[in-house]
């Protein structure tokens, strides 16, 4: 079996606060989550990415509302949406990703 070639990382701003995926600028990760909740976070988003598409096929508003919440939430906590991370002290980003990630603990991962 060959060997599998890791994914590119996508090319950032100089001042890191922003990455470039094809030809468009999106908000970067806040580069100080730690590894493991990092990763929770993005295993929480990428299952409610994945309940959105299942709503949409299933047509249930509802459920939609919901899954997109749980997108939301995670894309909070990962510094992607809401205040910038560069502009929060170092508590007020431990609190924004501790909450999100503490939240999405609690919620099923379907709606």
């Amino acid at each position: 079996m060959p060997a599998v070639t890791p994914k590119p990382r996508p090319v950032t701003t100089p001042d890191g606060h922003h990455v470039v995926i094809g030809g468009r600028r999106w908000r970067a990760t806040d580069p100080r989550i730690p590894e493991a909740a990092g990763a929770r976070l993005r295993t929480h988003l990428m299952a409610a990415r994945r309940a959105v598409a299942a709503a949409l096929r299933a047509r249930d508003a509802g459920a939609e509302r919901a899954a997109r919440a749980r997108v939301h939430t995670a894309k909070v906590a990962l510094g992607e949406r809401g205040t910038p991370w560069w502009e929060q002290t170092p508590a007020e980003r431990r609190e924004r990703w501790s909450r999100g990630l503490a939240a999405l603990d609690e919620q099923p991962d379907t709606p």
